[in-house]
């Protein structure tokens, strides 16, 4: 009896990147409170909407650069590991997924990783806390993973290649207008979401005005046909 060979499933043709806070969890707004409240607590003079425009999109290490070289402060350990506590007790009680995403996730004809800026760690809490981790794992890319941070590309050439998909062939998902300059910086497409709870912030929304995404969009369901068309 001849047995015919089993045909391997094909690869989807794009491959989608999503950041992790405030595309896929709305927890931008959590994430500025606290570190606002410790900067301050540390000796820094910052104010919410100063924070958004240094902040969001970037690294852990661009807060502590920026303590250092604009307030003249150094965040220990201690610091950080206190801080970190801080929001993630407010991640359990507070944090909940972008409204929509869990049925777009399901629908996505494309592969799919996350690339955040966040520590692992943290990338993990908050897609467990808002029950998304089993959609996503084990494709978590952090910016821990490499040397330069959004706006630098290496993080999203970095999860293509692991993912092994070139470039041209990634869509990015952002929320920032670091994370919007790094995908173009990489050569992929990028789909700006404003559909989170800071995307009201008025200082959020001149920051995005200076940005040209491929597209924007503030219904995460609409994704499943923005795809096909950039």
């Amino acid at each position: 009896m001849t047995m015919t060979p089993a045909i391997a499933p094909s690869k989807p043709d794009r491959l989608v990147i999503f950041d992790c806070d405030g595309v896929l969890v709305d927890s931008e707004p959590i994430a500025i409170s606290v570190l606002v409240d410790s900067m301050n607590r540390l000796g820094a003079d910052i104010t919410e909407t100063e924070a958004y425009r240094l902040f969001l999109g970037r690294s852990l290490a661009t807060v502590t650069e920026c303590l250092r070289d604009k307030y003249g402060l150094h965040a220990d350990q201690t610091f950080l590991d206190d801080m970190r506590k801080a929001l993630y007790r407010r991640f359990a009680a507070e944090l909940k997924p972008i409204e929509g995403i869990a049925e777009t996730l399901d629908a996505l004809p494309a592969a799919r990783c996350v690339a955040s800026s966040s520590q692992p760690e943290r990338i993990r809490l908050a897609l467990g806390t808002t029950g998304l981790l089993d959609r996503l794992a084990p494709h978590l890319y952090s910016a821990t993973m490499v040397t330069h941070g959004k706006p630098a590309p290496d993080l999203f050439l970095l999860a293509a290649r692991d993912m092994g998909y070139a470039p041209e062939d990634c869509i990015v998902i952002e929320d920032s207008p670091a994370g919007v300059q790094a995908a173009q910086a990489a050569g992929m497409k990028v789909l700006l979401f404003t559909g989170g709870t800071h995307a009201l912030q008025e200082t959020y929304r001149q920051e995005i005005s200076r940005i040209n995404p491929n597209a924007s969009f503030d219904v995460m369901g609409d994704l499943l046909h923005l795809v096909d068309e950039v």
